[in-house]
């Protein structure tokens, strides 16, 4: 169905959905070309094309002959102005010229018959049949432009040529006539491969919009794919994958610890000697049995204080009235001391 009706554009897909649709356009694409025109439409068409290809050769023929009779009075009247021309080619011209004027005159002006708006400047055909060159001029003038043209027209296919293929330049006549009788064909050979490459890469940018489109649905149902797999996947073990970073952490955090007191075991090592070790134990031992000491009074005392407390409110007058004797006996003591310093 894509071959037989390219404007279709149907895939597999949609043809195993609907198989009564497929044979339809395969019995459509009896009665119609690639085009989607019926068959007699699609002749006619064909005829026509060919009509419009004849009618527009004849144009072109007429055109490029009138081109040439131009470009022959143009470049007459260069030469005439750089150089002398002979009377035969200025007789030539002028009659070309006028010939060529009264020409497109008659053309203008249009049929006589049946003519709806006046003549141009009220102009008629016979007016202008009289400004028409003699008879033995015009024949004799025709003889040579067949000649004339020939020649500019071997100039322009000459100059195609080396435009072609600029080695043609450098070879002789014969060989560039032959040359350009197979121009025509080797320039229709070489539209016709443009046209089938053209054809070819409209074909490859519809197969790459088709490939572009499918590869488009893939990579969708791909991301879907990868999000459900994240989804249904990853979480499950993600408290899994969270326990074993955490073990992981935790190993690390423990191996830091390590490292950290072996560099304070390695300092202190490095810092204190065996002597001094020996000291410091030495130090420490009786400090401790000092500190062992000092415990035991001060258990003693406290044992002392607790039965002092059992008194309650007379143990605190005697208290006072200790301090208060102990204050004078020292003042007394003092007063002494002066005075026997005094005394001697």
């Amino acid at each position: 169905c894509s071959k037989q009706l390219p404007p279709c554009n149907l895939s597999k897909e949609d043809l195993l959905q609907n198989p009564y649709f497929s044979k339809l356009l395969l019995n459509l694409s009896q009665h119609v070309d690639e085009s989607g025109l019926s068959l007699t439409l699609a002749k006619e068409q064909a005829q026509a094309w060919k009509e419009v290809r004849l009618h527009k050769t004849t144009w072109l023929r007429s055109e490029i002959l009138h081109r040439v009779i131009q470009e022959l009075l143009v470049d007459y009247y260069v030469k005439m102005q750089d150089t002398n021309v002979t009377s035969e080619d200025k007789k030539f011209h002028e009659t070309l010229e006028q010939r060529l004027l009264v020409t497109e005159l008659m053309r203008l002006l249009g049929p006589s018959q049946e003519r709806e708006i006046p003549p141009l400047l009220g102009m008629e055909k016979a007016d202008l049949l009289e400004l028409m060159p003699l008879s033995e001029d015009f024949v004799w003038m025709r003889a040579r432009l067949q000649q004339e043209v020939e020649e500019q027209l071997k100039k322009k296919c000459f100059t195609l040529l080396c435009y072609y293929d600029p080695n043609s330049d450098a070879d002789s006549e014969t060989v560039k006539a032959a040359k350009v009788w197979k121009l025509a064909e080797v320039l229709v050979g070489e539209q016709q491969q443009c046209q089938d490459a053209k054809s070819q890469q409209k074909e490859q940018m519809l197969l790459l919009e088709k490939k572009s489109a499918t590869y488009s649905q893939v990579l969708l149902r791909c991301l879907t794919l990868l999000q459900r797999l994240l989804q249904e996947h990853r979480l499950k073990t993600q408290s899994e994958l969270d326990r074993i970073n955490a073990q992981y952490l935790e190993v690390k955090c423990s191996a830091m610890i390590l490292k950290l007191r072996m560099e304070e075991l390695k300092i202190l090592s490095d810092t204190y000697t065996v002597e001094k070790v020996e000291v410091h134990r030495l130090i420490r031992d009786r400090l401790e049995g000092a500190i062992h000491l000092q415990e035991q009074d001060m258990e003693k005392s406290r044992q002392v204080l607790n039965s002092y407390e059992v008194l309650g409110e007379e143990f605190d007058r005697l208290v006072k009235e200790y301090t208060v004797l102990k204050q004078a006996t020292e003042n007394k003591r003092w007063a002494l001391l002066e005075f026997n310093k005094a005394y001697r």
